[in-house]
């Protein structure tokens, strides 16, 4: 499931990349069309990958906490889990809400009302922080891996 989470995130900061290309590029109105289409879908899989992300560590968490709990274990890893939610969340949620931004943006953007500055640089915020999102997600899903695996070990799976 970590590596699914992960290409979903890679996906989603490639696709942010691909769609700030074609909008940058767009000069008749299909280019236009297709950067939209592109957008839409890219924002939908963004906010798809980070939030299944998000529900996977709460999981984790819950699960580790009840192995620790049942087998009877004296050890931190189920706050270290807890630890490792905290950022991904945060980064997480910024790159989800600068991605709707973006788009939102960006249809104010094709009815003439905001200027195609403003929405570029939303579209530049919005990739910058699904990178630093996605290495805060490598992270912890690497993290909360080994943790997993020192629970096993520790209940002689």
């Amino acid at each position: 499931m970590s590596a699914a989470l992960i290409t979903a995130s890679v996906l989603s900061l490639a696709g942010l990349l691909v769609s700030f290309a074609l909008g940058y590029a767009a000069a008749a109105p299909e280019e236009v069309l297709r950067h939209v289409t592109f957008a839409i879908f890219v924002t939908l899989m963004t906010l798809l990958a980070h939030s299944m992300t998000m529900f996977y560590l709460i999981g984790k968490g819950r699960a580790i906490r009840d192995a620790v709990a049942e087998g009877g274990l004296t050890t931190d890893a189920a706050a270290r889990v807890s630890a490792l939610r905290g950022p991904v969340f945060k980064l997480a949620t910024l790159a989800m809400a600068s991605t709707m931004l973006a788009a939102i943006v960006g249809g104010g953007v094709d009815t003439g009302v905001v200027p195609a500055g403003v929405h570029a640089f939303l579209g530049m915020l919005a990739i910058a922080a699904g990178a630093v999102a996605l290495r805060a997600i490598v992270h912890a899903l690497n993290e909360s891996s080994r943790i997993v695996d020192e629970v096993n070990r520790d209940l002689g799976a």
